[in-house]
């Protein structure tokens, strides 16, 4: 697991960073924002306190009885997405519309792989059940769980769908 950088190696590399040129024919990149000690959080700590409420919430939406009858196939997964090698924009995007979609075609569970990362700290599996515990996804969206092995393990989730209203 990666350790976090200390505020000494945080300036350090964005001295580097700020050297950096793109090569011809392509796109500036951003420039880091460099944060000192005493500069404000980014996120509000309330803000980012509900936020990770929300996805333990979500985390633990899956009871164990429902996800061992996905995981054994007894509740069919109804479809499959995956979001290798995609960049964040991209993958929520291709998330959200699959979720939606599976949602009206009336499926109660779909599995997600997102991959575990480089050493298990991949980005997009952090971000993707923040990006389900959305509240435009509260309609749809049960609970979610990570996958057995045989699905994935780690770099998959099950992700449970609330039914489809009649009518």
């Amino acid at each position: 697991m990666k350790r976090p950088l200390k505020p000494e190696e945080q300036k350090i590399w964005s001295m580097v960073a700020a050297t950096v040129h793109p090569l011809p024919g392509r796109s500036t990149p951003r420039k880091p924002t460099p944060q000192t000690l005493d500069a404000p959080a980014r996120i509000e700590p309330k803000r980012a306190e509900e936020a990770r409420q929300r996805l333990r919430e979500a985390l633990e939406g899956i009871e164990p009885n429902r996800r061992h009858r996905i995981a054994r196939e007894r509740e069919e997964i109804g479809a499959r997405i995956d979001l290798h090698g995609m960049t964040q924009d991209r993958a929520r995007a291709a998330l959200e519309a699959f979720v939606l979609r599976a949602f009206d075609d009336g499926w109660r569970a779909v599995l997600v792989i997102t991959g575990k990362g480089v050493q298990g700290d991949g980005v997009l599996r952090k971000r993707v059940p923040d990006w389900l515990g959305a509240p435009h996804l509260a309609h749809v969206v049960a609970g979610l769980s990570e996958a057995a092995r045989h699905h994935g393990g780690a770099g998959a989730l099950y992700v449970a769908l609330k039914r489809k209203p009649r009518g």
